[in-house]
């Protein structure tokens, strides 16, 4: 909290005095960010002042500080400091729970909201294209079910296309689409095959005619990789 923040919040409360006083009012009529803090803070704790209900303090025991005060002599320095005192009290019972209300206010959030949990990390698999210096970018986002594939720098050659696959250890290749060269292309992935992706998993890149596989099988791979956590 800054520091004028604090002086909007003490003011909206009713707990400042003296210099302490003239100085905030003084501010209220030259600042008007000022004055839209004190007004934030008086909004926000209007609602929790209706919940704190009137107290009385017990009435022999104003009895015994006006008894003290008329007791004392007039002008002393004890007399002064005694009011000083009472009066202190008066604030600290009248705003204690108010206080205790804004701080909790303040730290609430803080010391009750749990931090969010923290997602899968995400996994990746680079792969050297043969006969190039290009390499071919896998994602796998398993929070959101994505898998991102960025082939930049890849060419078409009107000829043929590349096709990544999913390599489970107890089947058969999966295919996880046709590479678009030169492109990033992310794609969200049914359950069934998500759960095939995991680290560890083998992803390999196949040469296959124009439209890719049509018997579900890979044809010649040119690459493979293994995902791996971030």
């Amino acid at each position: 909290m800054t520091e004028p923040d604090l002086l909007a919040a003490e003011l909206a409360l009713g707990l400042l005095d003296g210099a302490d006083l003239l100085a905030a009012r003084g501010r209220l009529a030259t600042d008007p960010a000022f004055v839209a803090q004190v007004a934030d803070w008086e909004g926000k704790l209007a609602p929790l002042f209706d919940e704190i209900g009137p107290v009385e303090a017990d009435p022999a025991l104003w009895a015994r500080i006006a008894g003290a005060l008329d007791a004392a002599p007039p002008a002393g320095s004890e007399v002064l400091a005694l009011r000083r005192a009472v009066r202190r009290w008066q604030w600290t019972a009248a705003l204690s729970a108010a206080a205790a209300l804004v701080i909790a206010v303040l730290t609430g959030p803080v010391l009750l909201t749990p931090p969010p949990a923290a997602g899968p990390a995400p996994m990746v698999a680079s792969m050297e294209l043969p006969a190039t210096q290009l390499r071919l970018g896998v994602t796998w986002m398993p929070d959101r079910g994505e898998l991102m594939v960025s082939a930049a720098g890849m060419a078409a050659d009107g000829v043929h296309d590349h096709e990544l696959w999913v390599v489970p250890t107890n089947g058969k290749p999966l295919s996880l689409g046709v590479v678009v060269a030169g492109a990033a292309r992310r794609v969200q992935l049914p359950a069934a095959l998500a759960a095939q992706l995991g680290a560890g998993a083998t992803v390999a890149l196949s040469v296959e005619a124009i439209g890719g596989s049509v018997s579900g099988i890979p044809g010649p791979v040119v690459a493979s990789a293994k995902l791996s956590s971030t």
